[in-house]
C-alpha cells in the first residue's frame, strides 16, 4: 500500500466528534510506552504525526488520522502506569467501551505489546474483552528490533501462552526502527477495507 496522504482530523470525547463520514476504522490499543505514536508514524512514512512524547499516558483523546482518502487510524490513551487519576482513568475505559461497543465502521483492533516483555493484566484484560465482544484483533509485537533473533520464539511463545492465544489468532511482529511488519500490516488493512 502506498501512502499518498495523511491527515489527522480530530480528537474525541464523545460520539458526536467522531468523524461521520462512513471510512473504515483500525482502533490501535496498547499500554502507555508500548510504542503507538512510533507504530502510526512508520506506518504512514511520517517523523511526527503522532508526537512521541516523553510522559506516558500524554493521550487523553480518541485521535483520528484519515489515511489516504480511505481508512482511519485512530489512536486511544494508553492504559498502564499513565499518571492520572483514577477518576480520570474511568473515563477513558468508559470512552474506549463505547467507542469499541457502538462504532459500526470499526473494521478491527491493532492491540500492540512489547515484545521484550510478557504481557501485562491490563493487557491481558483487554485481549480477553475483544474476543468476548468478537472484535477483530491483531496482536502487534513492537520493538522487535530490540529482541535477539535467538530469543524470538521464546518471547511468541510468552506472549501467545498469556494471552491465550489460539493458532489462528492473528500477530505480527513489527518495528518502527526497521519496518520489520510494517508490509504486513499495510496487507491487513488493505485486506479488510477490500472484504
Amino acid at each position: 500500500m502506498k501512502i499518498t496522504s495523511v491527515e489527522f482530523t480530530t480528537s474525541a470525547v464523545r460520539r458526536s466528534q467522531y468523524p461521520e463520514e462512513k471510512y473504515p476504522e483500525f482502533l490501535l490499543v496498547g499500554r502507555s510506552n508500548v510504542g503507538k505514536s512510533s507504530f502510526i508514524n512508520a506506518l504512514v512514512n511520517r517523523k511526527s504525526l503522532a508526537r512521541i512524547s516523553s510522559i506516558p499516558g500524554k493521550t487523553q483523546t480518541l485521535n483520528f488520522y484519515f489515511i489516504n482518502e480511505s481508512f482511519y487510524l485512530v489512536d486511544v490513551p494508553g492504559y498502564g502506569f499513565a499518571k492520572v487519576s483514577k477518576n480520570l482513568k474511568n473515563k477513558f475505559g468508559l470512552i474506549i467501551e463505547d467507542y469499541l461497543k457502538e462504532r459500526k465502521m470499526l473494521k478491527s483492533v491493532f492491540m500492540l505489546v512489547d515484545f521484550r516483555h510478557k504481557p501485562t493484566n491490563d493487557d491481558v484484560l483487554m485481549y480477553e474483552y475483544l474476543k468476548y465482544y468478537h472484535i477483530p484483533v491483531t496482536i502487534i509485537a513492537t520493538k522487535s528490533d530490540k529482541v535477539s533473533k535467538n530469543s524470538y520464539e521464546k518471547n511468541k511463545k510468552i506472549i501467545r501462552d498469556t494471552l491465550k492465544m489460539v493458532d489462528d489468532d492473528d500477530f505480527i511482529l513489527f518495528s518502527s526502527v526497521s519496518k520489520v511488519g510494517k508490509q504486513e500490516v499495510h496487507d491487513k488493512i488493505l485486506d479488510l477495507i477490500q472484504s
